[in-house]
């Protein structure tokens, strides 16, 4: 279930403030998951990414991905130009259509993209230059839903992940909520806090991370979440 237009929002210009502030560190990082990129890649692939939804919301379009620019100074420039550019894009009636890769084709879906895309890549840097926040509880929450509402599906219809045979439950024990993937009964659950489980989820952790605890047939559990369930 989505949250509403403000939640995301808000999220949104909190993670995209934070990478920003990760461009003023070693751009030259390594970014671990998303090997071979630097930092500096990785500011690229999220500004070309905030102008390709910008894009996509007033033209109803999805092929524009401009480079970043050369130079580290102009980098920063025009990815905080590529912020205020999707804020303001998205700071609108969610229902206003859009170009999306998913329904719903509205600028409600981006919203929610947007805003976990920001959140995993913003933990990427920080976690380039070893400093890395988990996600809060709440949006990693809507983050895992997001997962298994969009990101799962889209992976299966691509055919770079099978379609579940089994099912595994997760639940995060922070918040006491649960969330079931796959058909019929459960084989597994696994329990930790929200934030390593979307961590996880994304392939940012292993589910043998601290405080993550499997319950029923662990080896069933874990062929149905290796997925990928993420790009």
């Amino acid at each position: 279930m989505t949250r509403e237009p403000a939640f995301y929002l808000r999220l949104l210009r909190t993670e995209l403030a934070a990478f920003r502030t990760t461009l003023d560190g070693d751009l030259d990082a390594p970014v671990t998951h998303c090997a071979p990129w630097t930092l500096r890649d990785l500011a690229g692939h999220l500004g070309s990414g905030n102008l390709w939804v910008v894009t996509a919301t007033a033209e109803g379009r999805g092929d524009h991905h401009p480079p970043a620019p050369e130079g580290d100074a102009a980098l920063r420039a025009w990815y905080e130009e590529s912020a205020a550019a999707l804020l303001a894009a998205l700071d609108t009636d969610p229902g206003t259509p859009a170009w999306t890769f998913r329904a719903p084709h509205t600028v409600g879906f981006w919203q929610r993209r947007r805003a976990q895309e920001t959140l995993i890549h913003r933990w990427d840097a920080q976690h380039a230059l070893g400093a890395a926040q988990p996600p809060g509880a709440e949006p990693a929450a809507d983050g895992i839903a997001e997962v298994f509402e969009v990101m799962a599906p889209r992976m299966i219809d691509r055919g770079l992940a099978p379609v579940p045979e089994r099912a595994v439950r997760l639940v995060a024990d922070d918040l006491g909520r649960e969330w079931t993937y796959g058909p019929g009964e459960p084989v597994a659950t696994l329990t930790g806090p929200a934030g390593q489980l979307l961590l996880l989820l994304w392939g940012r952790a292993a589910d043998s991370a601290p405080g993550l605890e499997w319950s029923g047939d662990r080896a069933a559990g874990r062929r149905v979440l290796a997925g990928p369930l993420t790009p």
